[in-house]
């Protein structure tokens, strides 16, 4: 529930303005762009774009495809390994991962357009409707997936294509997980996550059921003893706490809510935002909720971060957009304090840090910066309620490489998991590779063991 200051308000802009503010990030390729922007690529053997991959893509074969007029033929290679290929093409930090290890940075400074050429593959596929796989012969197994969430629909998607049945139990009433509540509306316009889903979704065998939470509606046990098989695709259910005064003050709020009432929203303009916004926190989350706040008619915006730059879990162009877009960035401040006045959010008192023998510590020197909007947007952590006896690693589930946690028949992947960085391409990986090593127990060519002791 936001906790509204009563100097917040929306409609802040005119009307086309929001449309205008909120159009797609990055704008698709036509035909004749894509097909320019493929013949820049050198189609590497060994293709260091591919190693940086999370889905391992081939990537080298999906641009040729698209060279050679074959966007159909891309779509399938890229879905092959990512069945959310559509939505990592506009939210993956390209920047950092496929697109900084592509071989024309070195000869021009300037990467080929992975993440836009994957776009356009995709895009294809889903506006003419192509649908490339099947499910095989139903085999009578039936697997509870727990969140609808990206690693856990990539799984049931995967055990769908083996023909077991798959039961998706999500907590919130919409699936998609991040996907739908958690990213900047701007980066996924036109309802994209739950088109996604419902391509998805037309392969068969999978059946969402939404308001259904772990521990309040169902156990894990009762969900080992009537199923074959549990895959656990939680993600983060908690929010960090600042642990400095002032947080109950109205105007103070989570920045994950903003953004998931952004998202939610049918009007933009019902979103309420205050003049002069304050966001806390150096990452994704961060940039996207001091940028939308700017979109949405606040004069001033401030993102203020404890460290430096190159510490901030934000890539060097999200915070470029950050900054393009109008929000002033700060660094090497910590909050004290929220202040208030009259039980609403008044400012911040900051005091200022520095990097000293390696160890982060305060100058002593503090600081005030007026606000009437506070996000905080210093991190998420796992629940680890309910979770009946499973072995954590890092205050996450812990698995192996295959996703098998403790328990025998209970697999595990995405945000709940401390394996990789926590991005949507690699909780897909996670759990497809889930789903793999389910169907082999499934199939009988794996023995029901414990992986992880």
């Amino acid at each position: 529930m936001r906790d509204l200051n009563p100097a917040l308000k929306g409609g802040r802009l005119a009307p086309d303005a929001y449309h205008k503010n909120f159009s797609d990030l990055h704008p698709p390729l036509d035909r004749h762009e894509a097909a320019v922007e493929a013949d820049r690529c050198y189609f590497c053997y060994d293709a260091p774009c591919m190693t940086a991959c999370p889905t391992a893509i081939d990537i080298p074969l999906f641009i040729r495809q698209i060279s050679t007029d074959n966007p159909l033929g891309a779509a399938k290679t890229i879905l092959d390994q990512n069945i959310f290929g559509g939505m990592c093409a506009r939210v993956c930090p390209t920047e950092t991962l496929c697109e900084e290890a592509c071989v024309r940075n070195t000869a021009e400074e300037k990467p080929v357009e992975i993440g836009l050429l994957q776009r356009y593959a995709t895009d294809t596929a889903m506006v003419e409707n192509r649908q490339f796989y099947t499910r095989a012969h139903e085999t009578g197994k039936r697997v509870a997936v727990v969140g609808a969430g990206p690693a856990g629909l990539a799984c049931a998607h995967r055990l769908a294509m083996a023909g077991h049945d798959v039961i998706v139990l999500e907590a919130k009433d919409k699936a998609g997980g991040l996907n739908e509540y958690g990213l900047a509306a701007y980066k996924t316009v036109d309802d994209f996550a739950q088109k996604e889903i419902e391509y998805l979704l037309e392969i068969g065998g999978i059946e969402i059921r939404g308001g259904q939470m772990l521990g309040r509606d169902f156990t894990l046990g009762e969900l080992r003893r009537d199923y074959d098989a549990v895959f656990l695709g939680l993600g983060l259910g908690g929010v960090n706490e600042l642990g400095v005064p002032g947080e109950d003050l109205a105007g103070c709020e989570n920045a994950v809510d903003f953004i998931a009432a952004i998202r939610q929203t049918d009007d933009l303009a019902e979103i309420t935002v205050g003049s002069h916004v304050v966001v806390l926190g150096g990452g994704m989350t961060a940039i996207d909720a001091a940028v939308q706040s700017k979109l949405l008619g606040a004069e001033e915006v401030t993102l203020c971060y404890r460290r430096g730059p190159d510490a901030m879990g934000a890539s060097k162009f999200e915070q470029e957009l950050a900054a393009s877009r109008g929000v002033f960035i700060r660094h090497y401040l910590a909050p004290k304090e929220i202040l208030g006045e009259d039980g609403k959010v008044a400012g911040v008192l900051f005091e200022h840090t520095e990097v000293r023998d390696g160890r982060l510590v305060s100058t002593g020197e503090t600081g005030v910066i007026a606000a009437d909007h506070v996000l905080k947007a210093i991190g998420q952590t796992f629940v680890t309620e309910h979770l009946e006896g499973l072995k954590l690693e890092h205050g996450r589930i812990a698995i192996d490489a295959e996703g098998r946690t403790s328990l025998p028949d209970v697999w595990a992947g995405g945000d709940c998991v401390k394996k990789g960085e926590d991005l949507t391409v690699t909780s897909v990986a996670q759990g497809r590779d889930a789903a793999i090593s389910i169907h082999h127990l499934l199939a009988g060519e794996a023995p029901l063991a414990t992986a992880v002791a």
